[in-house]
């Protein structure tokens, strides 16, 4: 077999799939991204990733099970499950056409545990007579006549009709998700846009096939289209916004590419129908819930040109800090802006004041001049979000990162110098947990440091 009929039968939606391929191939790709991930976690986790784990259908233990990590790593293994994710989809709708199913059953892929069952099935189904791709297609070949001003006139309404349909859906689908199940899941950040562009690609291609630049067009503007409505309506800002369009515009592309081919299959429009009406049997899902998702911690440090007992006094409590020079704080993330501490010792309460509101953090560990812990017991919102509107109304900035405790540790160095450590321990209640916690641990880093040079400058400045 050549090579582009290899990269048609794995990455296209035309070339049938019969059951020893799908299985073959499904176990060679399995055997080749476990290797992968298995080789990443032995460079560069503390435990290397275990069959066991690796097939749980929960990211938190997939996650526990390298134990300490590079906080990139996460990211970088899901950038290489995306051609995988793809290559599943693909296979797995062609496989069941082939079976005499309907392709719809390939939203399986993305529901935990089903997924496996799913591929368990289509490995043994028999093949079934099917109509010939030809004969699929040829009702939705491109037009070889030349385009007049009327068919272009056309072409716009549909491309704007599809447009409109999967923004509705978008927009429609993040307010049941966070309103309604209230969960900023898996099925927000990845389904959502997935069946938002598989709409956006069946509408613009279900009365003639269109190329497939015009059909990741159409799903690129669905998903801005999307994003401006619940920005406009004040569900959410900018920023976040921007950081969720990181996962939708790929997605959205690789579901409008399945729409396309949905469109010139077989039951097109029930195909399509089904995967909206199963989209929410997958936000209700209770593989997201906020308890679910694990405790992280992120961890900062500098030196300092002072003794710990010079440094201590400002630990607990320091005066107002400069405005601002990060980029982050500018973006609306909550920037630290003083401290105080009423009482000493354990049971006293320091107060950390940021742009947002107050921590109120109650004293567990008091040891003074190298050790001071707390947790938190109240916070403000994360951050104020890109708006024009004075009030965002979006659930995540009360309780979407919940702090949990902290801790400063001074360690002291030759030289009278002192080495200061300032560790948050928090948890992101977003999945998938890997690309957000990403987000969460910078964000935390730059307060972190932005606190201690803060102590360092004026604990150098009192010598």
């Amino acid at each position: 077999m050549t090579n582009p009929a290899w990269v048609s039968l794995l990455f296209g939606f035309r070339q049938p799939v019969a059951r020893y391929p799908y299985f073959n191939l499904g176990m060679l790709l399995m055997a080749l991204k476990y290797g992968v991930d298995l080789a990443l976690s032995m460079a560069f986790a503390s435990t290397p990733l275990d069959p066991l784990s690796y097939f749980s259908p929960l990211l938190s233990q997939r996650l526990g099970a390298m134990g300490t990590y590079p906080e990139w790593l996460p990211i970088v293994m899901f950038v290489w499950a995306l051609p995988f994710i793809w290559v599943g989809v693909s296979m797995s709708a062609r496989r069941a056409v082939n079976a005499g199913q309907s392709p719809w059953l390939s939203v399986l892929f993305f529901v935990p545990l089903l997924n496996y069952l799913l591929i368990a099935l289509l490995c043994v189904a028999p093949e079934r007579a099917r109509k010939p791709a030809a004969e699929l297609t040829a009702a939705h070949a491109p037009s070889a006549h030349p385009e007049t001003s009327d068919s272009a006139l056309a072409r716009l309404r549909v491309a704007a009709t599809s447009v409109a349909a999967a923004a509705a859906f978008g927009a429609l689908a993040a307010l049941f998700s966070v309103f309604g199940v209230e969960q900023y899941g898996s099925a927000l950040f990845i389904g959502a846009p997935f069946v938002l562009g598989v709409i956006a690609g069946f509408l613009l291609n279900r009365a003639a096939r269109q190329s497939l630049g015009a059909t990741v067009a159409v799903s690129a503007l669905s998903v801005t289209l999307a994003g401006g409505v619940l920005f406009i309506l004040a569900f959410e800002g900018a920023l976040c916004l921007m950081m969720a369009a990181v996962l939708a515009y790929p997605l959205a592309g690789m579901g409008a590419l399945l729409g396309r081919a949905l469109a010139s299959g077989l039951q097109p429009t029930q195909a399509t129908l089904s995967l909206v009406v199963a989209w929410p049997l997958l936000a209700l899902m209770p593989w997201d819930a906020a308890e679910r998702f694990p405790v992280s911690a992120t961890q900062s440090s500098l030196e300092i040109d002072a003794a710990p007992e010079r440094v201590w006094p400002h630990v607990i409590g320091f005066s107002p800090l400069p405005p601002p020079s990060e980029w982050l704080m500018h973006a609306g993330v909550a920037c630290p802006l003083s401290a105080r501490i009423v009482g000493e010792g354990v049971g006293a309460v320091r107060y950390c004041e940021f742009t947002t509101g107050a921590f109120v953090e109650p004293i567990t560990v008091w040891e003074p001049p190298y050790r001071l812990a707390f947790d938190v017991a109240e916070q403000p919102p994360s951050m104020r979000e890109w708006s024009p509107y004075e009030v965002v109304h979006a659930p995540h900035l009360h309780g979407g990162l919940q702090s949990l405790r902290g801790e400063f540790k001074l360690t002291r160095l030759p030289g009278n110098r002192t080495r200061l450590e300032g560790t948050t321990w928090y948890r992101l209640k977003m999945a998938p947990h890997s690309y957000w916690s990403w987000y969460g641990d910078y964000a935390i880093h730059v307060i972190h440091l932005r606190v201690l040079s803060h102590i360092r400058e004026l604990s150098e400045a009192t010598g």
